[in-house]
């Protein structure tokens, strides 16, 4: 069985070090302030601040007043690559990752051509080697064309290094086709990725179904639209024994559904993304269509529940679903508006603004959650420690911006949280060994 696997541009491992950073690492237990020496693209010491010997040549940084992390993994990203390289592509969108903190992101196969075959896969591995800025693994898609009518050859695929399977943009509708694709899974290995929507309970809704939708009158998307499938599926996955992962989880019912499948048992896990930790469908009333998205946003009730099941763990990750689209096509009626928002490049400090700073969520718990889709893909979790690769990123949780004033590394602008001021700013990211993105102000020393 092959293994998952990233592929980034060949850079200049990085030899480095970080002086009295206050480093917090959740999954080895470090909280403290340490100097981290970096040598040859690999963490060789943690000390005392102060005490580390700078190797020669190496580059010092002034992490007085900082923290730094392991670097942040996104199981959920839209590269656009290929066939609307308008958007976005593999090199601005890992470029918004590093400037994000992220060490590396799970590209979704909804292309054009859709991801659906081995040679496409490894044409986009092969661009990757070329253009991205930090690793990326790639998800193809479930079933062919993401029509859910017949399956892709997912042993031939996961053989050519695929993270996963998914059809996200689109549901698996079928139970017995998805039952299928979970007994293949489970010969050849990888994780099925859900997007998990009942299109007939959808149908052309544009928001979430309640009083904000009837006050605008705009078609409405009903919780229920998401939480049955999650509970249908959830069930075929105790059945089958399949390695299941429900994408972009939003309503109360979803995350009680997850929490009772993994009650007795079912390999079943979820993600939460930033929006819909921190907006409600109040933002609609704007008809800003950056908050128009899918899932849609909800009510308070299911904010709340999201954050409860992010923080009790029944939600084990938090994920961009960043999802870019040419500034001319949201600029158009909210009816008419493509889903999505970006999101790598303000999911910390919006998280971190919103939930960490009135003391809803404890730092560490943030962190982990942004750490561990690469252990839910089945990838090794970045972690400060040494003799691990360097996946470090350095944060002022102090600097305040506004985002967009200074523009996007993304080619696209469709943030939600577009114009608010947010607490948190990478400074530095390190991925897979080598400085994938500095800020532009940040200033760095040679020994």
């Amino acid at each position: 069985m092959s293994a998952p696997r990233l592929t980034s541009v060949a850079a200049p491992a990085a030899d480095l070090v970080v002086r009295n950073a206050h480093v917090l690492d959740p999954n080895t237990g470090i909280d403290g302030f340490h100097d981290v020496v970096v040598r040859g693209g690999e963490i060789a010491e943690i000390t005392a601040p102060g005490a580390a010997e700078v190797p020669a040549g190496a580059e010092t940084l002034d992490g007085e007043g900082r923290h730094l992390f392991p670097a942040f993994f996104d199981p959920h990203v839209h590269l656009r690559t290929p066939g609307h390289e308008h958007k976005e592509h593999i090199e601005t969108g890992t470029r918004a990752a590093a400037a994000g903190g992220y060490c590396g992101v799970i590209a979704m196969p909804n292309t054009d051509p859709v991801l659906d075959s081995a040679p496409l896969l490894t044409a986009l591995r092969d661009a990757a080697s070329r253009d991205a800025r930090v690793p990326v693994g790639f998800m193809p898609a479930i079933t062919r064309g993401l029509r859910g009518t017949e399956l892709t050859d997912m042993a031939e695929l996961r053989e050519q290094g695929a993270v996963g399977f998914t059809d996200d943009g689109k549901p698996v509708t079928s139970a017995g086709m998805l039952r299928r694709a979970m007994q293949y899974q489970r010969l050849c290995g990888g994780v099925l990725a859900l997007h998990e929507e009942d299109p007939t309970l959808s149908g052309r809704g544009v928001m979430h179904e309640g009083a904000i939708s009837a006050r605008l009158g705009l078609a409405g998307y009903p919780s229920v639209g998401e939480s049955t499938m999650v509970a249908r599926d959830a069930m075929l996955a105790l059945d089958e024994e399949a390695r299941t992962h429900f994408q972009h989880l939003s309503a109360w019912q979803s995350v009680e559904a997850l929490a009772t499948a993994k009650d007795r048992g079912s390999p079943v896990s979820g993600e939460a993304s930033p929006h819909h930790l921190l907006l409600t469908d109040e933002e609609v009333l704007s008809l800003d269509t950056r908050m128009k998205m899918n899932p849609p946003l909800r009510t308070e009730r299911d904010r709340q529940a999201i954050i409860a099941g992010l923080r009790d763990g029944v939600i084990e990750c938090i994920a961009t679903d960043h999802a870019p689209h040419a500034a001319d096509e949201k600029d158009v009626p909210f009816e008419e508006a493509p889903m999505g928002t970006t999101g790598l490049e303000t999911a910390f400090a919006a998280v971190y603004t919103g939930l960490v700073r009135p003391g809803i969520l404890p730092l560490g718990l943030v962190v982990e959650r942004l750490t561990a889709g690469a252990r839910l893909m089945g990838l090794p979790t970045p972690r400060v420690e040494v003799g691990a690769p360097a996946n470090l990123n350095l944060i002022d949780l102090e600097a305040l911006w506004h985002v967009g004033e200074a523009g996007y590394e993304s080619r696209s602008s469709n943030c939600c949280f577009a114009g608010r001021r947010l607490h948190g700013r990478v400074l530095l990211t390190v991925a897979a060994g080598a400085v994938a993105y500095r800020e532009r102000s940040f200033a760095v020393s040679a020994a």
